[in-house]
């Protein structure tokens, strides 16, 4: 079910944009996003940082195409979002000397440091490289084009989480030998 939610925003931006164009479809993900965290809200009674970012982004970057009637704007919001989680991790990383993601995580999952510290430099890899793509699709491609990366552009998150997952696991595996 969390999964579906997870999903409803970019399903029904790509449903109505296909429908009606961008600005509806601007709108619609502004509405869509705002829901989903309402239910997330409800669901878990918090929100966590990432996703107050995501919808502080998507509604003012939404607002921002509509009222300009430019959708540079929305075009823009993934390259900022990736960007700046990129950068924050690193930033973390080197002038705090902490890592975010042990930080956020590892209350959760105990793993040796130098897994901590590969899984945070992935991490900052992989957001440079998302935003990059997306400015890159962003300047280089139609709006139909961006639109329809948006929706199969998926499949990047969908394997990196795979890969950290298949690298996690071996020392998953060692926590509960003696």
């Amino acid at each position: 079910m969390k999964i579906l939610l997870d999903f409803l925003p970019i399903v029904l931006f790509f449903g109505s944009y296909k429908l009606y164009g961008i600005y509806v479809a601007t709108a619609v993900l502004m509405a869509a996003t705002a829901l989903q965290m309402a239910l997330i809200y409800a669901i878990d009674r918090r929100l966590q940082t990432m996703h107050k970012v995501t919808l502080a982004l998507i509604l003012s970057f939404g607002a921002l195409t509509l009222a300009l009637q430019d959708d540079r704007f929305i075009k823009w919001k993934p390259t900022v979002l990736y960007g700046a989680m990129s950068v924050a991790l690193a930033l973390t990383l080197w002038a705090l000397k902490k890592n975010f993601l042990k930080l956020l995580l590892g209350s959760q999952l105990a793993l040796p440091d130098m897994v901590w510290l590969r899984l945070n430099w992935a991490w900052i890899a992989y957001c440079a490289f998302m935003s990059a793509i997306n400015a890159y699709v962003v300047l280089h491609w139609s709006t139909d084009a961006w639109v329809d990366f948006k929706l199969w552009g998926y499949v990047f998150p969908l394997v990196f989480l795979i890969g950290q997952g298949l690298y996690i696991a071996p020392h998953l595996k060692n926590q509960g030998r003696t």
